[in-house]
């Protein structure tokens, strides 16, 4: 098989385009919401980011052209690789943001830098789940609900992703849906336009132009002389950011968000079997934490994944050199400087109805890919990361008034009786908001243990959340003086709480009987 063929111009083109739109988000996301300095985002992460990508894309391509080799085919193509969207938004906002405001409301002297090495305490513990679990991860799917995995994932999606590109599409409407139209046209119409360019292309070229006329483009002051920016490691900073309390605070986050990333991954190997080529599962899936690792070690905080779509990169005539191309063109627009220059004109509103169809698409999938009779325990997963949500905008809301700012008023349990006076009981949603990942995932697998009669399974899983609300992961928080934390000390009306839950599934079997006509309104 050919390093190259016209197939993988096309695959280079749509597999480019996506990680070009993350990296586009991480730089507004890093620059706009934690207020990270230019020399730690292109000095740092975006070299780290550079050397995760082309490690796996290297790998990935070898590993087609092994497969090739030992197979005598010819229509071999590599697992495509990249930045993993979900982590992205969740480290931001539920790691590095709230370090951040942590390390503010404590009087840090640098609170941007904590936030970053807390992204990279994730990172790294999200590349030792990948890394570890690669060897027994077929053990953990099959222990979790597939609707516990994929609505964890769904409500992450449909709030911190689709919702917050949907206000932001409808913030800047002629940019926000007039790309989104052309998305719905091409990935949910399923046509192609004439010459066979690829709807996210014309998507992020259109809005270019559109930003540009309508004053959204350019962002920011033009930038400096683009340079050179080597990959240097990080060590220091890493091992400064294995502290206790940073482990503890966010281990909510980083367990389930490591799982999902090893279980997302064995699934899309499964899926690229599935359309005829059988990858090795453990090296493919070590080789993803190993590229996640080498993420953290050069300064990038966000963990990478073998991505969904194998089977659509292959029907185009990708084979290997889609993925060696995408390796170096990132590598060169993130070591160069080059991406400040796109950063800069090409705004993140160009390419934001993309990231919307990925949320909309993520939540889609919650329902498709898992059992109809199952529909009722995927949105029980929803709610809680929807919560977590909400509670972030009430805050944000709360800080714009004032709140948390210096000679403004502090976060305190005040705050709770005006709210309840509006019927918004925030006090739940602050303790949804401690651990929400855990809880979608326990209150989704309850469910499906209930759907399907399985009580004792369903008491084990009210447990496990009994469990971790007892070890403070899960509904415990304080007060700070600009935001709610998690407290890491024991949740005892939510251990009561589920424990009785506990005790309720362990009697069923005595004190009910099936009735097949009841569950109707």
């Amino acid at each position: 098989m050919l390093w190259l063929v016209r197939g993988d111009i096309d695959g280079f083109f749509g597999l480019a385009l996506d990680n070009l739109v993350q990296l586009l988000v991480i730089v507004g996301l890093c620059g706009g919401v934690l207020g990270f300095p230019g020399e730690l985002l292109y000095g740092h992460i975006l070299p780290g980011v550079a050397v995760s990508l082309l490690v796996g894309n290297g790998f990935y391509a070898w590993q087609a052209k092994q497969l090739a080799a030992a197979t005598g085919r010819r229509d071999v193509c590599a697992l495509p690789y990249g930045i993993n969207t979900v982590s992205l938004f969740a480290y931001v906002f539920l790691v590095m943001l709230p370090a951040k405001l942590a390390a503010q409301a404590a009087g840090a002297a640098d609170p941007a830098r904590v936030a970053w090495q807390a992204g990279l305490l994730a990172c790294f513990g999200s590349g030792l789940i990948e890394f570890g679990g690669a060897f027994i991860a077929e053990r953990l799917r099959k222990a979790t609900p597939r609707a516990a995995l994929l609505s964890t994932l769904a409500g992450i999606a449909l709030s911190f992703i689709a919702l917050g590109f949907l206000f932001r599409a409808y913030a800047h409407p002629l940019v926000g849906l007039t790309t989104l139209g052309v998305i719905l046209l091409t990935y949910f119409g399923r046509v192609r336009f004439k010459g066979g360019l690829p709807g996210g292309l014309v998507a992020v070229v259109l809005g270019t132009l559109l930003a540009w006329l309508s004053g959204v483009a350019p962002v920011g002051a033009a930038p400096a002389a683009a340079g050179w920016h080597w990959p240097i490691p990080v060590l220091g900073d890493l091992l400064a950011s294995m502290r206790a309390d940073l482990l503890l605070a966010y281990l909510s986050v980083i367990i389930p968000m490591g799982l999902f990333n090893l279980l997302g991954s064995l699934q899309n190997i499964e899926s690229a079997e599935a359309a005829g080529d059988l990858y090795p599962t453990t090296p493919s899936l070590a080789v993803n934490g190993l590229g996640t690792l080498a993420a953290c070690l050069f300064g990038s905080c966000f963990p990478t994944t073998i991505y969904i779509g194998h089977p659509g990169w292959k029907a185009l005539g990708a084979r290997a050199g889609y993925s060696v191309l995408n390796g170096l063109f990132i590598t060169f627009i993130c070591l160069t400087g080059t991406l400040s220059y796109i950063a800069w004109a090409v705004p993140v509103d160009a390419g934001m109805a993309i990231m919307l169809w990925i949320g909309i698409v993520m939540a889609a999938q919650a329902f498709s890919a898992t059992p109809v009779a199952h529909g009722p325990a995927v949105v029980m997963g929803l709610l809680p990361g929807i919560a977590a949500w909400g509670a972030l905008m009430a805050k944000s809301g709360l800080r714009a008034a004032g709140y948390g700012a210096p000679g403004g008023p502090a976060f305190t349990e005040a705050l709770l009786a005006p709210f309840n006076q509006a019927d918004i009981w925030i006090h739940g949603a602050f303790a949804l908001e401690q651990g929400a990942i855990f809880t979608s995932t326990i209150l989704a697998a309850i469910t499906v243990a209930v759907i399907e009669r399985r009580f004792i399974q369903a008491a084990v899983w009210s447990g496990i959340a009994a469990g971790l609300s007892a070890l403070g992961l899960m509904h415990s928080y304080r007060w700070t003086p600009g935001d709610t934390a998690l407290s890491l000390t024991a949740a005892w009306p939510w251990v009561q709480a589920y424990a009785a839950m506990s005790l309720v599934f362990l009697a069923a079997r005595w004190v009910t009987v099936e009735d097949d006509e009841a569950g109707g309104i």
